[in-house]
């Protein structure tokens, strides 16, 4: 059984895997400067380098494919663990309102402390994930006092609580936001609808460590999640610390939402739909699940930024919205399956 398992998860992340390439060969390609292969090979070996094709593939484009990669796994793999953790398939960081803790903080330091810190501007960028990982333990502590119920957490109850806290943090990065500049206020209403038009190598190095310390984390414990599954009761006679180890793994997501967050925006349904699709194709066990939901949301993002910025080129919708347009529709759909169980 084991080895069938193994056998379908190499499998599925194969094909992932040249999905993924297949779309970042389209969006390096294609866009309102086109770039024959031959040319970016050319570029990314320093064959004969071109200064334009320098500035497209170097500057916008890679940075940006990058990004949605980075953000769609981080996204999906917080998704993928809070649905473990609440035994819920609704559960989602934008539903529960952790993106948009994360967002009101982060549009807090923009306010108040962005153009204040000397330096080059790393310090500033490095800073936006912790500012965001407070928001977001802001979010979750109140989702906690709000769905505690008789000693435990009432998954149903956290979904209806986070989605008013995410109205309510929703609001405050608005009202905070109308302080600004009407510069700042334009981009921080497109960063605050999921945007990467803004994406460079900064925003790569500060929310690389959160992945690479945080990801592993939840992989390693990933069993715990299937234990989970079985009751709470269940667990704890198997040995398990149930509220410890499910704080281990909130803090986890909130760290990765958190960096996200800080350089995508309030991007909403990657972490709901990808842990789904990647259920159907790997099953319900979490140490091949978190893997393939994290391919499954880079795919997702890197095509729906594609689309954001070339269907309506040459001007450019926010990846959140485009994400959002397959959403909603699939959140309805889920909630009226669960209506009917």
């Amino acid at each position: 059984m084991h080895k069938q398992m193994a056998r379908r998860f190499w499998t599925v992340m194969l094909i992932s895997i040249v999905f993924i390439f297949a779309a970042i060969y389209v969006s390096l390609t294609n866009g309102e400067f086109d770039i024959k292969v031959i040319d970016i090979v050319k570029t990314l070996l320093r064959v004969d380098p071109n200064s334009e094709h320098d500035l497209v593939i170097f500057e916008f484009r890679l940075p940006r494919i990058l990004i949605a990669s980075l953000i769609g796994f981080g996204f999906a793999v917080a998704g993928a663990t809070l649905q473990g953790i609440s035994r819920n398939g609704l559960a989602d960081p934008g539903v529960l309102g952790i993106n948009s803790g994360a967002g009101a903080a982060i549009v807090i330091f923009m306010l108040f402390f962005e153009g204040q810190i000397t330096g080059s501007g790393w310090l500033s960028t490095l800073a936006m994930p912790l500012f965001g990982w407070i928001g977001g333990l802001a979010s979750a502590l109140l989702i906690y006092l709000f769905s505690w119920r008789n000693g435990k957490l009432d998954s149903e109850r956290a979904i209806l609580v986070g989605i008013a806290i995410g109205f309510g943090f929703g609001a405050l990065s608005m009202f905070l936001s109308l302080k600004m500049n009407p510069q700042d206020f334009e981009m921080a209403t497109v960063w605050l609808n999921g945007s990467i038009w803004n994406a460079n190598w900064k925003y790569i190095v500060s929310i690389l460590p959160w992945l690479v310390i945080l990801v592993p984390i939840i992989i390693k414990k990933s069993y715990i999640l299937d234990l989970l599954q079985l009751g709470e009761d269940r667990a704890i006679g198997l040995g398990i610390r149930t509220e410890k180890e499910k704080n281990v793994f909130l803090l986890c997501s909130i760290g990765i939402v958190s960096a996200c967050v800080s350089v995508a925006g309030n991007i909403v349904f990657v972490g709901l739909i990808a842990p789904h699709i990647a259920k159907r194709l790997v099953g319900i066990h979490h140490f091949w699940l978190i893997p393939v939901s994290g391919t499954v949301g880079m795919l997702m993002v890197i095509v729906s930024d594609y689309i954001a910025r070339t269907v309506f080129s040459p001007a450019e919708l926010p990846v959140g919205i485009v994400i959002s347009i397959i959403g909603v529709p699939y959140f309805i759909y889920l909630l009226f399956k669960d209506s009917k169980k």
